[in-house]
Parts: C-alpha cells; structure tokens; sequence
C-alpha cells in the first residue's frame, strides 16, 4: 500500500514535470488544438473524479448521519468553492498591481503571476489526491486504490499543459532552457507535498475525511468551470474540447464504477 500511495502522489508532479520539459525540445508553445484536447480530457476526468471519487464516498463515510449524510459533503464542497475563490480574488489583485508596473517592470512580471496562480491551483489538487489515498488508509470500502490511482493519473494529464504553458514563455523571453524547466516544476512540487500533509492530517483527524473529500471536490469543480472549461472553448472548433471533456468523464467514470 505505501509504494501505491507514493507512487499515485508523484504522478501528479510527473505531469507538470513532463509538461515543463517541453521547453527542452520545442521551439513554440504547444498547439492550440492539443491544448483543448489536454484541457478537455482533464476537465471531464476531473468533473467525474469530484463526484465518484470524492463526493459519493464523503457521502458514504457520513452514513451514520442517516438523511443528513449529504451535510459534510454539502459544506465542503462549499468550503473547496470558496477557498479557490478567495486564491483567484487574491491572483487578480497582484495581478491588477502587475497591470500598473508593467510599463516599468516589463512581461517577466506578468510570467511571474502566472507561475504563481499555477502553482496556488496545483494545491487543491494535491488535496484531492491526498484525500483518495487518505480514505483508502483509512480502510473505507468506499474508496479503492485503483480509483486513487486513476484520479492522479486524469489531475497529470492536465498538469503537462500548464507545466508548458509555465516554462516556454520564460524560454521565450531569453531565459536559459535549464533554468526554465527546472520553475516549470517546481511550479509542481506543491502537489505531492500538499497530497502528503493530506494524509498525514486525515490519520491524525479520521472524522474530518468526508469533509476533506468534499472540500478537494469543491476546489477541482472550481477550477474545471473556471479555467479548464473557457479553455477548451475559446476560438472556433470549440466542439474538439467538449468531446474530449465527455471522453474523459467516461473513463473516468467507467474506471471508478469497473474498478472500485
């Protein structure tokens, strides 16, 4: 269990790790089209993962509470929701200072929010991960280790994008390829190290877990509406996305129902 548990907590930070070494071989930004293929798939997986891996077992670990049981679940999504609000009110507000110096300070700045807010949304994330493997620990017969595994892999797949979208346009403007990969992922160590103190939090407070479920499921839906759905709808061919959304909603879905 322990090597399943560090292994499904690194594939996340595999991801970006992977997504930041683009800048390594590749001379522009990624395509557009793969982008709403990456940003589509993730969103549907991570859509599916909120609620069969998070929300529903939340659910079922507050049983006892009889009809109340959807409270915990209820509250922390409502928490996740407004944890990531508070993230974005907090990224546009350094953001709208950028907006000022950027006459002064030059786009490097702008680059700079951008590795920032990354790295805020890659903490919910790592959550989400934690909070899987904390329930499977916990010896829930809710939550499997093949589902765990899966959720990391769906979160990986839309963390290869942002890792490029972070270190290319350091590279772009005259950044070492080195030094550029090695921000793209620490823009990603975030992850396993909230995915740990996860773990850790939930072993020492076990009653705390439905709520904990819930909570990474509201951040995840907040970041899918927020940012992954707009991205894979800009411009024309926006259909290319939304298929690649149900694509993954289904695996997701198939994965967690087949193998839980």
């Amino acid at each position: 269990m322990k090597v399943e548990i560090i292994r499904g907590i690194l594939i996340p930070f595999v991801g970006t790790s992977l997504g930041a070494s683009c800048v390594l071989f590749m001379k522009n930004m990624l395509n557009i089209s793969l982008q709403r293929i990456l940003n589509g798939f993730a969103a549907g997986v991570m859509v599916a993962a909120s609620v069969w891996s998070l929300l529903i077992p939340a659910m079922e670990q507050a049983s006892s509470m009889g009809q109340w049981a959807f409270m915990p679940a209820a509250a922390g999504f409502w928490a996740g929701i407004l944890f990531l609000l508070a993230l974005d009110r907090a990224v546009c507000h350094l953001c709208s200072g950028h907006d000022k110096l950027e006459g002064s300070l030059g786009s490097r700045k702008g680059t700079a929010m951008l590795v920032f807010a990354v790295t805020l949304h890659n903490i919910p994330e790592g959550m989400a991960v934690g909070a899987v493997f904390a329930g499977c620990l916990s010896g829930s017969s809710a939550i499997a280790v093949t589902e765990a595994m899966a959720l990391s892999v769906g979160i990986a797949v839309q963390n290869f994008p942002e890792g490029a979208i972070i270190s290319m346009p350091l590279k772009a403007q005259g950044m070492k390829k080195s030094r550029a990969f090695i921000y793209g992922v620490l823009s990603g160590v975030v992850e396993p190290i909230a995915a740990l103190f996860t773990i850790l939090a939930s072993g020492i407070v076990v009653p705390v877990l439905p709520y904990m479920l819930s909570f990474a499921a509201g951040a995840m839906v907040y970041v899918v509406v927020e940012e992954l759905i707009p991205e894979m709808s800009a411009g024309s061919h926006s259909n290319l996305g939304t298929l690649l959304f149900a694509v993954g909603f289904t695996v997701m879905m198939a994965l967690d129902v087949a193998l839980g």
